[in-house]
C-alpha cells in the first residue's frame, strides 16, 4: 500500500479492535489476532497513544506497537 494510513481514534469491545482513520473509515479486526492486547486489562488497552505521525499505535505499559497499515493489510489477507 502506498500513502500514509493515519489513525484518529482507537476503540475496543469484547471481540474487536476498532481504529477510526482520519478519512472516516473504520478498520475492525479480531482481538484474537493480537495476543498481548487480548491479555491486557481494559485500563491498559485504553492507555494507548498514536505514534509515527498517527500511522501506528503504542501501548507503552505492555510494550506493544501496532502499525495501522499492517493491520489493514492483515485484514485484507484474511478475506482473500
Amino acid at each position: 500500500m502506498n500513502g500514509l494510513i493515519k489513525g484518529k481514534e482507537v476503540h475496543f469491545d469484547d471481540e474487536y479492535l476498532h481504529v477510526k482513520l482520519e478519512d472516516g473509515r473504520i478498520i475492525s479486526t479480531p482481538m484474537e489476532w493480537y495476543k498481548p492486547l487480548k491479555e491486557a486489562s481494559i485500563s491498559e488497552l485504553k492507555n494507548y497513544k498514536l505514534i509515527c505521525m498517527n500511522t501506528g499505535i503504542e501501548w507503552e505499559s505492555i510494550d506493544y506497537h501496532l502499525n495501522i497499515e499492517s493491520m489493514l493489510e492483515l485484514s485484507l489477507e484474511k478475506v482473500a
